[in-house]
């Protein structure tokens, strides 16, 4: 039986991290077609095209200087081109284009391929709101845990296929998670914005150069999904977020919504 097909949409630094890893991994492992595409947003570096740069020279030189991408990585300048075949679609773009890309894939892709995307980002906003009201490491712990619950909640309902919560154990789960919580850029300016009572977009602007924070953009996602379906009181924390960022509440309700999430209850 042929392997499944794996597709990495983006090549940013994390996206080239990911192909690095799941190019080696393709590789290896029998079940998967040992080439892996990456659709390379095409751009001039140094007079040469990024996408033959790191299809010669195997290195995203801009992105990821210094890491070596597996030779099964080929960069694709077409999205199209780079996912028409793909079983496994893995979404590495900011969330402000992935409605852009989806509309670009529409009815060229395989009926049931995959699609893969994070939700972590959202949980690292609550943390870093905790950070900038003050609260301790029990407090922030409390954020990681429910916030991993209703990550894990998501997925059951929303997967097509079965969801285990051991997969949410693995490095692509919790202790990605942590780390985000902790050190990401997503934490950084909700601590911000909480401490300073500046705008998002105003502290995108200081502190990121203008580039949009993917926590807030993926709490707007999830509303949107969970309004549709009537299940916003299902996910608390993530609807807290959401409130705080678009709908001017007030970031120390954060807290009361810990205090008042149904697991503690």
């Amino acid at each position: 039986m042929a392997g499944k097909k794996v597709c990495i949409l983006g090549s940013g630094n994390w996206g080239s991290a990911i192909a690095k890893i799941v190019g080696g991994n393709a590789a290896k492992l029998a079940h998967f077609d040992p080439r892996v595409t990456m659709w390379v947003f095409e751009e001039d570096v140094g007079g040469r095209k990024l996408t033959e740069i790191i299809n010669t020279q195997h290195e995203n030189v801009k992105y990821l200087p210094g890491h070596k991408l597996p030779s099964n990585v080929v960069a694709v300048p077409d999205v199209v081109q780079a996912a028409v075949d793909a079983d496994i679609l893995i979404f590495v773009v900011p969330h402000q284009f992935i409605s852009k890309i989806c509309d670009q894939l529409k009815g060229h892709l395989k009926a049931n391929a995959i699609g893969m995307s994070l939700i972590k980002n959202v949980v690292a906003v609550g943390a870093g709101f905790c950070d900038g009201l003050g609260f301790g490491d029990n407090t922030k712990a409390a954020v990681i845990r429910l916030g991993l619950m209703e990550m894990i909640a998501f997925a059951k309902l929303f997967c097509k296929g079965p969801v285990s919560s051991a997969t949410f154990l693995e490095s692509c789960g919790v202790a990605d998670l942590i780390t985000t919580c902790y050190g990401g850029r997503n934490r950084k300016v909700a601590d911000a914005f909480a401490r300073t009572g500046k705008s998002i977009e105003q502290l995108e602007k200081e502190m990121l150069n203008g580039q949009k924070l993917q926590g807030p953009q993926t709490a707007r996602e999830l509303h949107s999904i969970l309004r549709q379906k009537g299940m916003l009181d299902k996910f608390p924390l993530f609807m807290a977020v959401y409130r705080i960022c678009y709908e001017s509440q007030p970031v120390g309700e954060f807290i009361r919504c810990l205090q008042n999430h149904p697991e503690h209850l």
